[in-house]
């Protein structure tokens, strides 16, 4: 009960009335959403490919890692910024959706596989840098990266053919 009233008071305030009503709120802040998703999205696919030995197979991944990562965190942290702005325009109605709750869900299990990647193979990168073959444990957190991703971006375009019309 206390999560549909805090939901409801998110509705309430003048952010929410704002993102609503304004008639460049949503298309001005869900264009940042995309856009930053499409940057974040390109770099981690980039990232992926070369823990899979795709491509960029003669640059090592710890500079690999060095270049993408303060991309992917700006990237990360803008989409953040404006999917929760987009939330805010009407918290009742994206959380009464089965897609916005999966797009939840994807998202917590890409943090938890990047930071499980970090904690075991990633720390030893120095150790396998060149080597002619990614370590397995490496492939697979970059093919789970893809697919939570894609699930990530087809649950979020699902949720606007979800939601009750205006």
């Amino acid at each position: 009960m206390w999560f549909a009233n805090f939901l409801q008071w998110l509705h309430d305030t003048q952010l929410s009335t704002t993102m609503r009503e304004s008639i460049w709120a949503e298309p001005l802040v869900e264009t940042i959403h995309v856009l930053t998703l499409t940057l974040f999205l390109g770099f981690a696919v980039l990232l992926d490919l070369r823990l899979l030995g795709v491509c960029l197979r003669r640059r090592k991944v710890s500079d690999v890692l060095q270049q993408l990562n303060p991309l992917l965190f700006l990237g990360f942290a803008i989409m953040i910024a404006s999917g929760l702005l987009l939330f805010a325009g009407d918290p009742p109605a994206f959380w009464g959706t089965i897609f916005f709750k999966a797009k939840m869900i994807f998202l917590v299990l890409a943090g938890l596989n990047v930071l499980i990647f970090n904690a075991t193979i990633g720390r030893k990168v120095a150790e396998w840098d060149m080597a002619p073959k990614t370590p397995s444990a490496a492939k697979v957190a970059a093919i789970v990266s893809i697919v939570l991703w894609v699930a990530i971006v087809a649950a979020g375009r699902a949720i606007a053919y979800a939601l009750p019309p205006p």
